[in-house]
């Protein structure tokens, strides 16, 4: 059975009016207290997803730690939660390094990854004694060097390589083709690793891989383990280069379809089960023989998969219209919450706070945003919803607040996290007049509206 199928954080209660809860908490009641647009996070299952790499891996007995990138969601109470946990952080910026070390990840678990680290971000870097750069071309590794030497520091380099396999996922966010951004190609990698070996400042110390993102087949991992492997080998014994660790990167995806499931829903276009995924604990079973022939201590860097499923965005209808050709249902929430859907065509589950009874009908749920990209869900099969019902975008915690923005003077929302019994707010929603810049007498001429 499919991880995510089996995660309850979210389901709705058995009763005669079915409420979707949170941990046993309802969600129309955490809805009542905050408002919305609101991300509601459960806490249980960012553990359960996590030890789902990090069990797996530790019952393999070999060395290993997963590393959570910050990229997909950065709030830093969850990040305490993973540090915690004992995970390490992967960052792609000096904001996701303080956020780390603020949430008490250990410097020698943080990996720094990302085509275009500034110097000072890698000054900061060096400074704070981080386990690793995982670095993308060769005037990069020159760049580190350089300022390693000024600082009288040696900076810890592993260097990343696109082996050219194609992840089959949207285009977007594919990372390991030549065409793509990231990485050194194979065939010169080999030189690169021979460079940064002769740079007085520089450590090699490992070989970072990362595919893609949203991957729901095991072959192209495995493909790039294989690739991986057979180039690590080659290094060991053509050049003489012995590493230390094999970072594999992220990617893992997870199931976006029936996270929750009723008898009053509308049955999926995919079926009960929905679209096949494979689960964390198959894919590490799948990839880590592989990457274990190279002898190395491996890490692993998933964040889609630690935290997506663990979040719903609330959203509130304002209004319905039809046309001659569609209904659509206008809620509060938008593509400046979730801009997944109209940046990738990315499909959410989205599910009625309460259920009842009733005929079903085909809706484009979409937001207040002045675009017509602004949508949530297109043709959607859905129970009737009319103006103040409540509902939940399913699978938002990764890259939700991450990629929210203040388009049309938007504040971003509030977020808040359930434990067990308990919830509380983790970010307050944002104030109009923090996000416009205003001056602090233009501040005070608003004191006396609630915006």
């Amino acid at each position: 059975m499919n991880d995510v199928l089996d995660q309850q954080a979210f389901r709705y209660s058995n009763d005669e009016h079915p409420s979707l809860l949170c941990e046993g908490i309802p969600l129309s009641e955490i809805s009542r207290e905050f408002g919305t647009p609101l991300y509601v996070y459960s806490k249980k299952q960012i553990i359960e997803n996590f030890h789902s790499f990090d069990g797996t891996l530790k019952a393999s007995g070999k060395e290993h730690y997963v590393s959570y990138a910050l990229k997909a969601n950065s709030n830093v109470e969850l990040l305490r939660v993973l540090a915690g946990e004992g995970a390490g952080a992967d960052v792609v910026s000096v904001g996701e390094l303080l956020a780390a070390l603020a949430a008490g990840f250990p410097p020698e678990k943080i990996t720094f990854d990302g085509t275009g680290k500034t110097d000072r971000e890698i000054e900061i870097s060096l400074k704070a004694n981080i386990h690793a750069f995982n670095v993308e071309s060769l005037e990069e590794l020159s760049v580190i060097n350089g300022i390693a030497e000024r600082l009288g520091l040696r900076a810890k380099v592993s260097i990343r390589v696109n082996p050219d396999i194609d992840a089959k996922s949207h285009p977007y966010i594919s990372t390991g083709l030549k065409e793509n951004k990231f990485g050194i190609d194979m065939e010169n990698a080999r030189e690169a690793f021979i460079f940064a070996s002769k740079q007085p400042a520089l450590e090699v110390v490992g070989i970072h891989v990362h595919i893609g993102s949203q991957i729901t087949s095991l072959d192209p991992f495995i493909k790039a383990a294989r690739s991986t492997v057979k180039f690590v080998n080659s290094l060991r014994v053509k050049s003489g280069i012995v590493l230390e660790h094999l970072n594999f990167g992220g990617g893992q995806g997870i199931h976006y379809r029936n996270v929750v499931r009723h008898p009053l829903l509308p049955k999926d276009e995919f079926g009960e089960e929905g679209e096949y995924v494979p689960s964390l604990s198959e894919f590490v079973g799948a990839v880590l023989p592989i990457l274990d022939q190279t002898g190395l201590k491996i890490i692993f860097e998933p964040g889609r998969a630690i935290v997506a499923n663990a979040c719903a965005l609330l959203a509130t209808v304002l209004y319905t219209k039809a046309n001659s050709k569609k209904k659509f249902v206008i809620t509060d929430t938008g593509m400046t919450e979730l801009i997944r859907p109209c940046l990738y065509e990315a499909y959410h589950q989205v599910a009625p706070l309460e259920l009842a009874e009733g005929v079903t009908e085909k809706v484009d749920i979409v937001g207040p945003i002045c675009e017509t990209s602004d949508f949530l869900a297109q043709s959607r099969e859905m129970p009737l919803l009319k103006r103040g019902d409540s509902i939940a975008i399913l699978c938002a915690g990764a890259y939700g607040y991450t990629l929210a923005s203040n388009y049309n003077l938007r504040p971003r929302a509030a977020e808040v996290l359930v434990d067990g019994s308990e919830y509380r707010l983790i970010r307050e929603r944002e104030r109009v007049e923090d996000i416009v810049g205003l001056s602090l007498s233009e501040k005070t001429i608003l004191s006396g509206y609630e915006v």
